[in-house]
């Protein structure tokens, strides 16, 4: 079993398309490849964290989460209306977690943080919402889809990598 971390697929959003210019001609092509992509990632025992920003219709998102690999948790973004947590198919709903994966402290949440808890302790903050946009702060990685090829993403190849931001 491995862990990952995901934010901001933005399921059936067509105005995500545009905004962060992803390379897509439809949003049927952009949904198609963020769940080939989410599977070729996950297997069916793993463990992904939704950092939010899930889908544009909460109608959706059970059906969604039905084709996706893996037990889901979220952690609700700006976009997630309470429909969306309560749609079939997480393992637990929240806004913001503190978690241990790996031997490394994780602060967890949609939103980047200033600073965060145990951040001089070591704790790294993984959050979405900024879309690979933010300045890089150390122990601090955006694992929204749109830095990392659309696919959620392990711990190990973000500090690897040292993605930030």
């Amino acid at each position: 079993m491995s862990v990952f971390f995901t934010a901001d697929t933005h399921f059936g959003d067509h105005r995500t398309i545009n905004i962060q210019r992803r390379p897509f001609a439809s949003v049927a092509e952009m949904d198609a490849q963020l769940i080939a992509r989410w599977n070729a990632t996950v297997g069916p025992q793993d463990v992904v964290w939704h950092l939010g920003d899930v889908a544009r219709r909460p109608a959706d998102v059970a059906a969604l989460l039905a084709q996706l690999h893996g037990s889901k948790h979220l952690l609700r973004g700006n976009n997630d209306p309470e429909a969306t947590g309560l749609a079939a198919g997480w393992a637990s709903v929240g806004d913001y977690a503190e978690v241990t994966v790996d031997g490394h402290a994780l602060v967890l949440c949609h939103y980047p943080f200033r600073s965060w808890n145990g951040q001089h302790k070591g704790a790294i903050n993984l959050h979405g919402h900024s879309h690979g946009r933010l300045k890089p702060m150390p122990r601090q990685f955006d694992v929204g889809v749109d830095p990392h090829d659309f696919a959620p993403v392990r711990l190990a190849d973000l500090i690897a990598n040292g993605a930030t931001g």
